[in-house]
């Protein structure tokens, strides 16, 4: 008989929730999994307790200070673990290919260059950064093609809809096989967020701390008031143009606010398959490390005795980036990628209380009607645009404020 050796892992963004939560489940199969290498930012305790734990051989954190302290404390326990420091390290880790599985789970535009490090790598890519896929989604895809890497989404909404594929259409997604497997649309649902029934007049007085508190899922600041805007939506929209070669046409939003149908994918003869269960992360991460199979995850049950499902359109008025991000899809790379930048300056501003919670919308808009370049024809022409997004936005913010 064949004993299969362990798959290796390695975890871009281990300190942040998705990171924690692989972990977790990593935990729940120590014979199956080994933690290869673990990436972080500026949390040295927390990293300090994933090496204890987990014994990976490598580690890279961005923030000097926290690579030397995670350094010292990982000295003084006789663990070997070698750990780097600066953001080009996290990239070099990234690109080492011994790693079976690359969780790519750093937030934001600065995680987009470890994850397209790690898919030409040519192994399983978990991908949480949505913003590989938003600012140049074309051009990523076009690189996990020819390094024939297998991309696999773990963000709830966008596994439910691979996870509604049959197998041939995931093995080949694009724009032939929507006609050729009767494929007529996808369905992304949305909480809503915490202010889903608030009236507009009061949404000038929401506070962050109001804002990072979702009524569903926890998670990161920057992600609990995208979700609160709808912008993680728009995100998504984007996402799934890509991911699924979707036409624009065919993507619809709606909001769910008990977030159990995570999304759905419609069918020519009139069918819709979705995909739901008990909201927590872990499952469509284990999914994803156990694909084609499935294992267990730990997530409680589903009762469905408990649950009256409803959904509604999202009003354009209560949620204006989610539009925002609809018409940045149609406009092409370079427009998206201006939008998330002015997105990720905005949210900035606001949990600093620089600017109100109406506000970003503001900014977004203004920096997508100022803004005029090129599409991007590589990953360093969508840098520059990031960058150029984000003196904009800082400029609209001054003038706001």
């Amino acid at each position: 008989m064949q004993i299969s050796r362990q798959q290796l892992v390695t975890i871009l963004g281990s300190t942040g929730s998705v990171g924690t939560s692989t972990l977790k489940v990593l935990s729940e199969h120590p014979g199956r999994f080994t933690v290869f290498a673990l990436t972080g930012n500026q949390n040295a305790a927390l990293m300090i307790d994933q090496c204890l734990l987990h014994r990976p051989r490598y580690v890279a954190m961005a923030d000097e200070h926290a690579a030397t302290t995670v350094r010292a404390a990982l000295g003084e326990r006789k663990v070997d673990t070698i750990v780097l420091a600066g953001k080009s390290a996290i990239v070099d880790l990234a690109a080492v290919g011994l790693a079976d599985i690359i969780v790519a789970a750093i937030a934001g535009a600065s995680g987009l260059a470890p994850t397209v490090a790690a898919v030409r790598t040519g192994k399983r890519i978990l991908l949480a950064n949505k913003e590989s896929l938003v600012m140049c989604g074309r051009l990523f895809m076009e690189e996990a093609r020819r390094y024939r890497s297998k991309v696999l989404p773990i963000d709830s909404e966008l596994s439910a809809i691979y996870q509604c594929l049959s197998s041939r259409l995931q093995r080949r997604i694009d724009r032939d096989a929507w006609d050729q497997h009767g494929m007529a649309g996808i369905v992304l649902t949305g909480s809503g967020g915490p202010f889903r029934t608030m009236r507009l007049a009061e949404f000038e007085r929401i506070t962050p701390e109001q804002a990072c508190n979702h009524p569903v899922w926890p998670m990161g600041k920057k992600i609990s008031v995208d979700s609160a805007t709808m912008m993680n939506k728009g995100l998504e929209y984007i996402e799934a143009r890509w991911l699924f070669d979707a036409p624009p046409d065919r993507i619809e939003v709606l909001v769910h606010p008990q977030a159990v149908i995570h999304s759905m994918v419609r069918f020519c003869d009139g069918s819709v398959i979705s995909q739901m269960g008990t909201p927590d992360m872990r499952t469509p991460i284990a999914y994803a490390l156990a694909y084609p199979a499935r294992m267990t995850a730990t997530v409680a049950p589903f009762d469905f005795k408990e649950q009256t499902l409803t959904f509604a359109p999202p009003d354009p008025l209560r949620f204006p980036c989610l539009g925002l991000a609809i018409d940045a899809c149609a406009a092409g790379q370079a427009a998206t990628t201006a939008l998330n930048a002015a997105n990720e300056v905005a949210v900035a501003a606001f949990l600093n209380s620089v600017i109100r919670f109406s506000s970003m919308s503001q900014v977004i808009g203004q920096v997508m009607d100022e803004i005029s370049v090129g599409e991007p024809r590589s990953f360093e022409d969508v840098i520059e645009i990031d960058r150029h997004a984000r003196r904009l936005a800082a400029r609209v913010i001054n003038r706001l404020t």
